[in-house]
């Protein structure tokens, strides 16, 4: 029984033994200092754990049950494996959580760099092919019963598609023809009429150049390319050829070669340019030829013609007897002309020379 006696030891002491005994049990009690009871905070712990695990529950659910398109994929929605929809649209979608899974397809273009490969022409030329290829998915379903969803696994199936088109189309070219149609362009050299010359670039007769086009070579190896995107749900938008090279054990025995038909072909332009040379420069002298006969012909008949006239002149001269002895006495005086030559001047006649007998006039 409490002491109360009013001695503050005693009440103390009893104070402290209630405390303690108190304190060996579970509902021991508290109060604040205005002598109100405290609320029990274990229970409020408690309730705020829960809480907590509950709401990252719902966060994880939530998380596992919405599904975040974008632009440049596809998504495809699977129930235990199969797959049961597919999601095209960019956006927000929702799933069953542990029940759907989902699998991301590429919708954007795509570029897959080929690997250099060795094909031989019709000419049995060996050259090297680098090409690339633009392509993207067109059916997602379909990419993904037949490719499993792998980008790898399409572009395995790219590679041996493209090389088997690009080794069926060189093997039915020669070697110029490849090089020839990589751009798809063709230079020939035509005359004014329209008519095409030559195709050899050292050709050397007059004309001009013309670009036609020509089905490229790039037009032809996707023309071998055939329903690739019914199997596997892709479509290849281009094939570009980066590099067409020889293999470099035959680049200098083609160097060579090439040398040695370009020195030909020189050879063979050169004998034909001496031999046209030759045959205008007989054509040209066989012309002055002629022309020099003609010429000559020409002028044998203009001094036949002045002769003629000069001997008309002069016997129409002779018909008249005033005109004779005036014509005699004039060729007198040239005659006497032509004899006085050099610094005597002095000229001795005899009587019956014909010059005096026409100055004395006896003649």
């Amino acid at each position: 029984m409490a002491d109360f006696t009013g001695n503050p030891f005693t009440q103390n002491q009893n104070t402290q033994n209630h405390y303690n005994g108190n304190q060996n049990v579970k509902d021991f009690e508290r109060y604040n200092s205005d002598g109100t009871k405290k609320k029990d905070k274990k229970g409020g712990r408690k309730f705020g754990v829960a809480f907590g695990v509950l709401l990252v529950i719902a966060v994880f659910l939530l998380a596992n049950c919405m599904v975040v398109t974008k632009q440049n994929q596809f998504k495809l929605i699977r129930q235990f494996g199969r797959v049961d929809r597919v999601v095209s649209t960019p956006g927000l979608s929702f799933k069953l959580p542990f029940v759907e899974s989902v699998d991301t397809v590429p919708k954007e273009l795509l570029l897959y760099d080929l690997p250099a490969s060795d094909v031989i022409t019709s000419d049995k030329k060996t050259m090297i092919v680098d090409s690339y290829v633009l392509w993207r998915v067109t059916d997602p379903l379909r990419f993904a019963q037949t490719l499993s969803c792998s980008v790898h696994n399409a572009e395995g199936r790219i590679d041996a598609i493209v090389y088997n088109a690009t080794k069926n189309t060189i093997s039915n070219m020669k070697q110029d023809e490849v090089i020839r149609s990589r751009d798809g362009k063709m230079t020939i050299t035509v005359d004014e009429s329209g008519t095409e010359l030559s195709g050899n670039d050292l050709d050397l007769s007059e004309g001009k150049e013309e670009v036609i086009e020509i089905t490229s070579l790039t037009e032809e190896v996707m023309g071998q390319i055939n329903h690739v995107e019914d199997q596997y749900g892709i479509e290849l938008v281009a094939v570009e050829v980066k590099k067409l090279d020889l293999p470099d054990d035959n680049k200098q025995a083609v160097y060579t070669r090439m040398i040695s038909e370009r020195g030909n072909i020189a050879a063979q332009y050169t004998a034909e340019g001496k031999s046209e040379a030759k045959m205008i420069e007989n054509t040209t002298d066989k012309e002055v030829s002629i022309m020099l006969s003609d010429a000559k012909a020409k002028a044998e008949a203009t001094i036949a013609e002045g002769e003629a006239e000069y001997m008309r002149i002069l016997s129409g001269a002779y018909a008249d007897p005033e005109k004779t002895d005036f014509y005699s006495f004039v060729r007198a005086l040239d005659a006497l002309k032509e004899s006085v030559v050099g610094d005597n001047k002095t000229v001795i006649l005899t009587e019956d020379s014909p010059i005096t007998q026409i100055f004395n006039g006896k003649y």
